[in-house]
């Protein structure tokens, strides 16, 4: 199970990330109180393990935003919807996490990695499990949206994705993370997995 920590300001928040076992952190650069500039993402980064994974969150990031960002943060993955994506240059070492939202999964082929939220980014908003699953059986999806501790396991269980994500599911207040619930996230995301 992938697992991915979303939305990260502080050195505190990356590394409890970390500590707990997450495979990857966001770095928001859309209009948003978890928003940080690509010298702040790349500070924060610095003691990352080489393994760890470095995701560029944005939403309609025109060409001088993303360049920015590519320059000064050199992220692993860009997430941002899937139109924006044909119109953006990506280096070969940065992959596309195209985001697509409950309700509104219109294309008959899905990409071969994806992120499914609920209807509107950045608003904790459940996704729709039982149209998250069908996705899921035909992708590799990192599902997302309203996920915390005490749903991700149904969420897995229902779902089956091949990832989850987390951001304000695992904060005290808003842009502010608990190391303890970012723990707690993860050790029961990977319980899921394993069936327990």
């Amino acid at each position: 199970m992938f697992v991915k920590i979303c939305g990260l300001t502080t050195y505190d928040a990356v590394h409890a990330a970390v500590s707990a076992g997450a495979d990857a952190v966001g770095f928001v650069f859309a209009d948003s109180p978890r928003r940080v500039t690509p010298d702040e993402a790349a500070r924060l980064c610095k003691e990352l393990p080489g393994d760890f994974v470095r995701v560029a969150v944005m939403r309609h990031p025109s060409a001088e935003e993303w360049q920015a960002v590519r320059e000064r943060f050199a992220p692993d993955w860009l997430q941002t919807d899937a139109e924006d994506l044909e119109a953006l240059d990506l280096p070969a070492d940065c992959q596309p996490l195209p985001v697509f939202r409950s309700g509104r999964m219109t294309s008959a082929r899905h990409p071969e990695r994806l992120l499914f939220e609920g209807p509107r980014s950045g608003r904790g908003e459940v996704a729709d499990w039982r149209e998250a699953a069908s996705i899921a059986a035909e992708t590799q999806m990192i599902l997302a949206g309203g996920l915390d501790a005490d749903n991700v396991a149904d969420a897995i269980r229902t779902v089956d994705p091949w990832g989850v994500d987390v951001s304000s599911g695992v904060e005290r207040e808003p842009a502010r993370k608990d190391p303890e619930k970012i723990q707690l996230f993860v050790a029961r995301a990977r319980a899921a997995e394993k069936g327990s």
